[in-house]
């Protein structure tokens, strides 16, 4: 029986966030420190969502996250989840200590959904 990659496959949806950090670079340089060091129930937190991977960018104070999940995977699921986690929310109250809302971001949203304006592979 011969398998093609593409059945087997999972469909992945790429979401694209940005927040930004205070304009401390003492707080800057411990946020990132926090992020050597993610714990193995944050990081559960995040694949038992549906996320496969995750990757955090930063230059100055803007920060730019790049999410790819799997079909299970919604935000409000997530929300959820999170909610129902003390780890998830210790962790979630730490980092509020060096973010700081984008300009535009509506009252308590951290992380923004970004709008997908071009894509190479779409034209």
């Amino acid at each position: 029986m011969i398998f093609s990659p593409l059945l087997t496959r999972k469909i992945m949806k790429r979401y694209c966030m940005a927040l930004d950090l205070k304009n401390d670079l003492t707080l800057i340089t411990e946020y990132e420190q926090w992020h050597q060091r993610v714990s193995p129930e944050i990081e559960k937190s995040i694949t038992d969502a549906g996320i496969t991977n995750m990757e955090i960018y930063r230059i100055g104070t803007r920060m730019f996250m790049i999410l790819e999940a799997d079909e299970t995977f919604t935000f409000e699921r997530k929300a959820s989840m999170d909610e129902s986690n003390p780890k998830v929310q210790e962790w979630e109250k730490l980092m509020w200590k060096f973010q700081q809302p984008l300009p535009d971001a509506r009252p308590g949203e951290k992380w923004v959904l970004m709008k997908k304006i071009y894509g190479l592979k779409d034209a």
